[in-house]
């Protein structure tokens, strides 16, 4: 029978509130009184009679009389339901304009209305404030001014009816730039609508944010079934997207095709990256504003390590390493970062001795190669890395350090240094070279390096007032000052780093994931959270596996993150009392009232009848009571007679009541070896045998993963 239509016919007016907090999509709040009047004016459209499947009333029968007032009341109830989604028009009548929109809560102020930012441009109302009612009031630092006589603006009041909005099947968007890539919108713009959106309105504006901080601006042009707005919840919605005109059509295309060819691994586009090796050099390039990953994942840890970029354009690449391990995870980026050379020069080096407290069970280290933008058109940077190996004879001391760089230079006697660009030359031509040297070139008081007078780079050549950093381009100046002296925000907190050094060393030595619960944890306090885990593990209860011996599964279900009992929790529990599994259990049910348990007994017993005398056929068995395995074995070819059957059958049968004995039924495959796989780890005497079977459940029979789970979730043997 179709389910009743629900008839509803409401309409306010209410006063535009300024949000509180921010409301996604087509989003709304009213006040509760909007909800009280809503469930007074829902009605149900039920075509019959008025009340079906009423029962018949019997005023002597007590039975009859509680399920006449049960039905009563679900009636009541079902006369005041509320369509859903519920869905709402809504018009400012200033300026004519009209939107469809959902509700997010009834919880606004009394005869006010909250709306999203995509509802008030859509309804051309300017986002409202409290400004105004907050100089009335004065505060302590602010005094009522009683001399304002500047008229205020009345609050917008828009209409919002209730008006329910047929399914859609289909959208047409016309985006309203160029170069939108349907691999860049498509997954966006499926997740966009799903978590903030419930209706879609004709001629809106839809603007979907990007992972990088981009957004896309559609037109909603065209709906079927047509009108002026149509529902996207609980729908099959088919999305088409179409260019504004040709020209559009013609610059997308053009700029697909650039963007093709500057694709990881194309020729003009950035290096793919990937593993690195120690012994050879490697080379690649990077696009402006890109990154370039690589891991390195062997290395002589017992000696330190040099890492090398050679670069043709210094002003532009930069070098970032954080080492892979159970504290840090993420890829180097230049705001999140262990090790960093923002450096102006040519060659960036990062070098790593073997007792860095950061290199701690670091079972990589991953190396990215980054490109800043410069504004101009993004073009290849070829670069190489290399990789020097740090002896420890080599690395001093604090007090007597080594120096690698350092060459003392020996000179002639007969030689004399430039005043002005400190060269060495013969004394009897110093006249001459000097008078060269003043007349064309100049020397730089602070850096002491001598340019050319009229040359571009001593143009341009710059000094940082604050530290001791010196560039000779335009673009390098701009890149140090905003490396070194602009203020960050972490973008997971509320910390204002003062430089991009200070918000990288933020982001990767505060806090981290817990590897275990997934929790955000200090660094410094990740120690003591990883105590509790293991103060968990000895407290924890050993969780109830299958009854039967050739099943490798527990009673309840467990989880990768270790939870036990997860089946249970989703209604996926065993469902009987003697000790099956649900997989286990299955081929045994019966939907029939068998309160002393007689019927599950004969079934119990059909079945193992069943399995001694024709087996299950399946030629991966092991089961010791099955005639398929026994056969496999050799030691039960001949046909087995209900006779001889008999008495292995009592014995089994004898011992169902207890459920501490085992109970042999025939399994899948898997089943099967994850079991096997669980006896093995079990021989070794560290773990329990139900613990094994829940790791092997979980990791679905993979034994290095099987053998992780058990480290990170179950206690050892006492």
């Amino acid at each position: 029978m179709a389910s009743p239509e629900i008839s509803l016919s409401w309409t306010g007016v209410f006063t535009v509130a300024p949000q509180n907090k921010t409301l996604p999509g087509d989003k709304i709040l009213l006040p509760q009184s909007a909800l009280e009047q809503l469930l007074s004016a829902s009605t149900i459209i039920v075509s019959g009679a008025n009340r079906p499947n009423a029962p018949a009333f019997d005023p002597f029968n007590p039975y009859s009389l509680a399920a006449a007032r049960a039905e009563q009341s679900e009636w009541r109830d079902a006369q005041q339901q509320l369509p859903h989604p519920l869905t709402f028009r809504l018009v400012n009548t200033k300026n004519g304009n009209v939107v469809h929109a959902g509700i997010r809560e009834f919880s606004a102020d009394e005869g006010e209305v909250v709306l999203s930012s995509f509802l008030l441009e859509a309804l051309g109302i300017t986002e409202p404030t409290k400004s105004k009612a907050a100089s009335r009031e004065g505060s302590p630092n602010a005094p009522i001014d009683l001399t304002n006589d500047e008229p205020e603006e009345e609050p917008t009041r828009i209409t919002i009816h209730a008006k329910q909005l047929p399914k859609g099947t289909y959208v047409r968007l016309r985006p309203l730039e160029a170069g939108y890539n349907p691999e860049d919108w498509k997954s966006l713009l499926e997740r966009h609508l799903r978590e903030n959106f419930t209706t879609l309105t004709k001629g809106e504006i839809l603007t979907v944010r990007g992972s990088k901080s981009e957004e896309f601006r559609f037109l909603i042009d065209k709906f079927a079934p047509e009108g002026d707005g149509v529902c996207v919840v609980d729908t099959d919605l088919e999305v088409d997207i179409e260019a504004l005109n040709e020209e559009q059509a013609r610059e997308t295309l053009k700029q697909i095709m650039a963007k093709a060819q500057k694709a990881p691994g194309a020729a003009e586009g950035s290096s793919v990256g990937g593993d690195l090796s120690i012994w050879k050099p490697n080379t690649g390039q990077v696009l402006d504003g890109d990154y370039v990953d690589y891991q390195l994942v062997s290395w002589d840890k017992t000696q330190g390590i040099n890492i090398e970029l050679f670069a043709e354009d210094r002003d532009n690449l930069e070098l970032f390493m954080s080492p892979y391990s159970s504290r840090q995870r993420a890829r180097p980026r230049d705001d999140e970062h262990v090790f960093g050379d923002f450096d102006n020069v040519s060659t960036k080096s990062i070098t790593l001795q073997p007792s860095n407290v950061e290199l701690e069970n670091a079972e990589a280290l991953y190396i990215s190669v980054h490109a800043r933008e410069d504004g101009t058109t993004p073009r290849p940077h070829k670069f190489s890395l290399a990789f020097k190996s740090v002896d420890k004879h080599l690395n001093g001391s604090a007090a007597n350090p080594v120096s690698l760089d350092d060459d003392t230079e020996m000179h002639n006697p007969d030689e004399e240094q430039c005043k002005n660009c400190h060269q060495w030359a013969p004394k009897r031509t110093m006249m001459l070279h000097e008078n060269f040297c003043l007349r064309n070139n100049i020397l730089c008081p602070h850096c002491e390096n001598v340019f050319q007078k009229k040359s571009q780079e001593w143009e341009n050549h710059w000094h940082c007032p604050f530290d001791s950093t010196y560039g000779n381009t335009p673009g390098s100046k701009a890149a140090h000052d905003s490396i070194v002296h602009s203020s960050r925000q972490c973008p997971n907190c509320p910390y204002e780093a003062t430089n991009l050094r200070d918000l990288a060393s933020h982001r990767t030595s505060v806090t981290t994931d817990c590897h275990l619960c997934s929790k955000i944890i200090r660094l410094r306090d990740m120690a003591t959270h990883l105590k509790h885990h293991e103060l968990e593990k000895v407290n924890k209860s050993k969780p109830a596996i299958c009854r039967n011996i050739n099943c490798g599964r527990t009673l309840h279900g467990v989880g990768k993150s270790g939870e036990i009992g997860a089946g249970s929790r989703m209604g996926q529990g065993p469902g009987n009392d003697l000790g099956l599994c649900s997989i286990c259990f299955g081929p045994l049910y019966v939907s029939m009232h068998d309160p002393e348990g007689k019927a599950m007994r004969r079934r119990v017993e059909r079945r193992y009848i069943s399995q001694v005398i024709t087996g299950c056929g399946k030629k991966w068995c092991q089961n010791e009571y099955c005639k398929t395995a026994k056969a496999r074995t050799g030691n039960g070819v001949s046909a087995t007679t209900t006779l001889e059957a008999a008495p292995k059958v009592r014995h089994l049968m004898d011992s169902l009541p207890n459920k501490a004995s085992p109970m042999y039924f025939c399994v899948d495959e898997g089943s099967q070896k994850r079991r096997g796989l669980a006896e093995l780890i079990a021989a070794e005497k560290i773990y329990e045998l139900e613990w094994c079977v829940a790791a092997c459940e979980a990791e679905t029979g993979h034994l290095d993963q099987a053998r992780t789970w058990l480290q990170n979730w179950a206690p050892k043997r006492k």
